[in-house]
């Protein structure tokens, strides 16, 4: 059983234009899963569409292994989210902000010290909101959404427009409430190299589709298959014939040979041909395709 599901969800605004098309998410109980693709590609109507913000129009969604349509106010009794924008009174404190949705959540009012902890803001006392730093207002608007101690976070690039210093401290604080209080985060971005620091799982969305969606380490194992073996000789134009005459096909480039990723014993072969034949091997060396490079080939195709 999924803490998420969406089976063939499908949406579009207009008759000529199919925004999603038939997302299918899988995200395990425990993971932090990021929802990775570009602007506009799809993801926030994806995230508004299971939290119920848009009416759904074809396909299902379910949590806990619950249809939401179903079961959705105690579905959304244990789901907290931040959607686009940080949703906060500036004319409030930390606290009054909290204080207004306690009352709705009605949880305990100790909560709000609890969560002001969480994502370290129970130092700002009468600091009116209004005068946060953005990065303030993002773990304010997390606190929020914590609140009502839920299962599962939804959150919508919640490091978007932060300087480095503050995507810090949200990544640190999700892996946290991930690890400690065993907290299922859903988390969308545009950046690859900020999701991949904090992630269990990905999914990669696309003009609506998905491209690729497992664990994270599955993504990595693809920087060995698109791998390739970098050989210098003192002559490469006969090296190239004696790896061209292992079956294997060789391009030169900036004065070096490049041959796709082949097994070890085979690059250990090849290197003893080549030394044999009086050749002097200067280089040889593996490089793998980094996940930007694997992100971008996927989203470009």
């Amino acid at each position: 059983m999924y803490c998420l599901e969406t089976k063939a969800l499908t949406h579009q605004f207009s008759e000529n234009e199919k925004i999603l098309d038939n997302i299918n998410l899988q995200v395990e109980t425990a993971a932090i899963y990021g929802f990775l693709g570009p602007n506009g590609a799809g993801k926030t109507t994806t995230l508004r569409l299971i939290l119920g913000l848009l009416k759904t129009q074809q396909g299902t969604v379910s949590f806990f292994g619950l249809p939401f349509d179903e079961h959705r106010i105690s579905i959304l009794k244990k789901v907290g989210s931040l959607i686009e924008s940080p949703s906060v009174y500036g004319h409030l404190t930390a606290t009054e902000n909290l204080l207004l949705l306690q009352k709705i959540y009605q949880c305990p009012v100790s909560r709000i010290d609890e969560v002001l902890q969480w994502v370290d803001l129970a130092h700002t006392g009468n600091k009116k909101a209004g005068q946060f730093s953005l990065g303030m207002k993002q773990r304010l608007s997390i606190a929020i959404a914590l609140l009502h101690n839920p299962s599962l976070l939804i959150l919508d690039e919640p490091t978007n427009g932060l300087d480095p210093y503050g995507i810090i401290e949200i990544r640190e604080l999700l892996k946290k409430l991930n690890r400690e209080q065993g907290i299922t985060i859903v988390i969308s971005s545009h950046l690859l190299s900020e999701i991949e620091k904090l992630v269990t799982h990905v999914g990669i969305i696309n003009k609506g589709k998905i491209l690729f969606q497992g664990k994270l380490q599955e993504l990595r194992d693809r920087q060995q298959q698109n791998a390739t073996v970098v050989f210098e000789t003192s002559d490469n134009a006969k090296a190239i014939r004696i790896i061209n005459d292992n079956g294997l096909a060789a391009d030169s480039k900036n004065g070096k040979i490049i041959i796709a990723m082949v097994a070890k014993d085979q690059i250990s072969k090849i290197n003893g041909q080549l030394v044999h034949s009086g050749l002097e091997v200067y280089e040889m060396s593996l490089i793998k395709s980094d996940l930007e490079t694997i992100f971008m080939d996927l989203i470009s195709n």
